[in-house]
């Protein structure tokens, strides 16, 4: 059984979202440019993944620096040309510092860590949290079996497809859901979403 399979025997709005989308919109929800630091950098200051952004606050930063990849090396030239010409909050610059502190340490093999090592380690900077973990995991890393129950995308998603009660303990009833799922939540969420950006193509 594939796992599209699994998902449409298990989930029958799953299903008809398999059946609906197009597979080049799927396809461009599964980039990923296997570099954790990048993808760390582009959550704080865009609270999103560079590529599932719409704004492109974080590559406009990286065109105003003169940059194509923001690497530890390369950050303080990035600082000087585009995060002081941008309104950034303190505290993203404070985690932003605190992870270029991390990476002066001894770097793990992020694909030889378990979905709950890569957890622990990540959540040891302080200011990154769970949200930005699992898009870590579920974009970088490509994990197979992620459900990140804080994205705020998600939560409308669900709520508008299964009928969840958002003012009643939502996250709870979303991990539920996402149970009958495993182990492949991950392209379930990717379907999901992807599901929320044909459906914008289609009303154009």
């Amino acid at each position: 059984m594939t796992p599209q399979q699994h998902l449409a025997q298990a989930d029958s709005i799953l299903r008809s979202i398999i059946e609906t989308v197009p597979e080049p919109i799927m396809e461009s929800t599964m980039e990923s440019t296997n570099d954790v630091f990048f993808d760390l950098m582009s959550c704080i200051f865009e609270q999103q993944i560079h590529y599932r952004s719409t704004k492109k606050t974080f590559q406009k930063m990286l065109d105003d620096a003169s940059i194509d990849v923001l690497t530890p090396e390369n950050f303080s030239l990035f600082e000087e040309r585009a995060v002081k010409n941008a309104s950034i909050a303190a505290s993203k610059l404070e985690t932003a510092e605190r992870i270029l502190v991390f990476w002066e340490g001894t770097l793990p093999e992020w694909n030889a860590l378990s979905d709950e090592e890569v957890r622990s380690t990540l959540a040891s900077i302080k200011g990154v949290g769970a949200w930005t973990i699992d898009m870590m995991l579920l974009y970088t890393l490509k994990r197979p079996n992620i459900f990140p129950a804080d994205d705020f995308h998600l939560k409308q998603i669900m709520v508008s497809l299964y009928g969840l009660n958002e003012k009643s303990r939502l996250t709870a009833q979303m991990r539920q859901k996402s149970e009958a799922w495993s182990p492949h939540k991950s392209l379930a969420t990717k379907y999901l979403l992807a599901w929320k950006d044909y459906q914008k193509q289609i009303r154009k």
